[in-house]
């Protein structure tokens, strides 16, 4: 990591604590991670591990029992603050879009809570948002109900990025998608990534996604970040969880080289 490197996020010996008393344990303990400006950082980890509640640490929506999480420079608690939305965008595992409102009022929702702006504002941000996302204005007028589930991700992803917030945090991405869905959906994040500068930190548990988009990725287990690196670095790792994970056939299959193409006959 360059010795300048911005630093987006850090957790320095969090620990999260839940319940009290004699019943009281510890999903997190002194666990420790930095994220810098630019990265895609995918965190993986066995069931129980702490993985969206480390994005809830993040998001300022648990306050941790020891430690400190800082997001963006300041105490991640400040961002349940009023104008959070327009620092940290939040993509849920199924969208978790407003079935009441249509595909417009669910991507403006964030930018009209703010107030201030005229309503005609708001529409045409939101549209320039759903444009971006790869949706077609007739799409507007859609009720969520009416959505393919690869649809629904792309909705909800521009409402995630509708203040134009530097940090965005994905929990499973691409689950529920088809294969070719998916694809589309990493091609889509990929080149938003790149084209706003986007800091990016994404729990995932689907290898093909993690591999096509990670720049570095964070193993938790035993309580902390076991392990980060590359993809390929982590894979290499000895752990029964890194083992299992990146060595299984799934694994082998999403870490293979893409097939050569055969040469056209004359």
């Amino acid at each position: 990591m360059a010795a300048n490197a911005e630093t987006m996020i850090d957790i320095d010996h969090l620990w999260s604590i839940f319940g009290q008393g004699e019943q009281a344990f510890a999903v997190h303990q002194d666990l420790c991670l930095q994220v810098q400006r630019g990265e895609m950082l995918s965190i993986v980890g066995g069931s129980g591990t702490g993985k969206t509640v480390l994005l809830r640490q993040i998001l300022g929506l648990l306050t941790p029992g020891k430690g400190r999480v800082t997001t963006l420079g300041r105490p991640a608690a400040e961002l349940c603050r009023e104008g959070a939305s327009a620092r940290v965008g939040m993509l849920f595992q199924h969208g978790a879009l407003y079935s009441a409102f249509n595909v417009l009022d669910n991507i403006a929702f964030a930018l009209r809570e703010q107030g201030g702006l005229p309503d005609a504002v708001v529409r045409e941000a939101a549209m320039v948002k759903l444009q971006m996302v790869g949706l077609k204005p007739e799409h507007a007028t859609r009720n969520p109900a009416d959505l393919s589930g690869g649809m629904i991700k792309r909705v909800a992803l521009a409402r995630a990025l509708i203040m134009d917030p530097p940090l965005l945090l994905l929990d499973e991405p691409t689950a529920g998608l088809d294969p070719t869905s998916s694809d589309e959906f990493c091609d889509l994040l990929r080149q938003l990534h790149a084209e706003l500068g986007l800091t990016v930190v994404m729990v995932t548990h689907d290898l093909d996604t993690l591999f096509a988009l990670s720049t570095r990725v964070a193993v938790l287990a035993e309580k902390r970040v076991l392990v980060s690196g590359t993809a390929q670095e982590v894979a290499q790792f000895d752990h029964p969880f890194t083992s299992t994970f990146f060595q299984g056939e799934r694994g082998r299959r999403a870490m293979a080289p893409p097939p050569v193409a055969a040469p056209a006959s004359a």
